[in-house]
């Protein structure tokens, strides 16, 4: 579907991206995460079109955006961080405008118009100035706009940027949903968002590819050992003679206390061991209750500061931080 190769865009010394690859598949939505300055709005706006690379080739279905720009862009709906709003149009005005421009088919327009309003909700609103409508409204009509002319390729650079809590999850809906006809490209600082939509997460620094997998791969290509966070009712030397009879556990971390009679630790195995239902029974055995039992998941957001260079030294010192904060105690 879409097939970036050895991309390179270079602004004098400053190489902003640097030989990037990568193919998405139909149907697939990408969350594409970088820090400030990585170079992902330089690569969406290359890809859209809108700049040209300085080395490289990007192709939509095959065809090439820079040798056939205009056969390309027929097959691109773009919504920038800011949306292109005309906001002395109403809503129904403005979609009109936009379809002229893509040049759908006149037979076409009327229902294609009324069909798009109806998926993101904004029929309500169609004779509504746009300069009137709320912040998530105004993010609606703009995904309407990139919707329009129903392109194959459909790229969001922020799409939730400023919106409620309310909102954002309805954004994620429609995003959703544009997969099942469409191939999405998201730019997105909200981990959770890119975790709760994206098929694939590829990770830029610097204008080069650091990390390209399935959100649930990526914990165990960064090598996360598995294990549970448990709050056990209890004394110490008891829960530690009980947790000692359970095969897998690698290491044991005992927190500081929190509440009288209670022990806080985590206990640590291999990623692939599942021992939570040995730990229960342990436990249950010697008579320490168990309160809370949390399996350890390495979030999106951790991945993304430890493969960022940037987030390297903020790193560091917070492993630190938690380092004097815990005791160990090997099993």
């Amino acid at each position: 579907m879409v097939e970036v190769k050895n991309l390179s865009k270079r602004y004098g010394d400053h190489l902003a991206v640097d030989n990037l690859s990568f193919t998405v598949n139909k149907g697939q939505i990408l969350g594409f995460l970088g820090p400030n300055g990585a170079g992902k709005s330089t690569t969406m706006n290359i890809i859209t079109g809108y700049i040209s690379a300085t080395e490289g080739t990007v192709t939509i279905n095959g065809v090439d955006i820079f040798d056939e720009p205009e056969e390309a862009k027929k097959m691109i709906g773009y919504l920038p961080e800011f949306p292109p709003l005309y906001p002395d149009m109403t809503v129904k005005e403005y979609l009109n405008f936009v379809a002229d421009l893509k040049k759908v088919d006149k037979k076409a327009k009327k229902k294609m118009i009324s069909d798009i309003m109806e998926n993101t909700k904004i029929t309500h609103m169609s004779d509504r100035l746009i300069k009137h409508l709320s912040k998530g409204y105004k993010q609606r009509v703009g995904l309407a706009q990139a919707i329009m002319g129903y392109p194959d390729l459909i790229i969001l650079d922020e799409p939730t940027v400023g919106l409620d809590t309310k909102q954002i999850i309805e954004m994620r809906e429609l995003i959703k949903d544009l997969s099942k006809n469409h191939t999405v490209i998201l730019s997105s600082h909200i981990m959770q968002e890119v975790s709760a939509v994206c098929d694939t997460v590829m990770i830029i620094d610097k204008g080069k590819l650091i990390l390209s997998d399935k959100p649930e791969n990526l914990s165990a290509r960064m090598g996360v050992t598995g294990g549970v966070r448990l709050s056990v009712k209890g004394d110490k030397k008891e829960v530690f003679a009980a947790l000692n009879n359970v095969k897998g556990i690698t290491k044991i971390v005992r927190h500081a206390y929190v509440n009288p009679g209670v022990v806080e630790l985590t206990v640590y195995c291999n990623e692939n061991d599942d021992i939570r239902e040995d730990v229960f029974y342990a436990l249950s055995k010697a008579n320490t209750p168990i309160l809370e039992m949390k399996v350890l998941r390495m979030s999106l957001e951790d991945i993304f500061l430890k493969v960022t260079s940037s987030s390297k030294a903020d790193m560091t010192a917070e492993e630190n931080d938690i380092e004097e904060s815990v005791e160990k105690e090997e099993v």
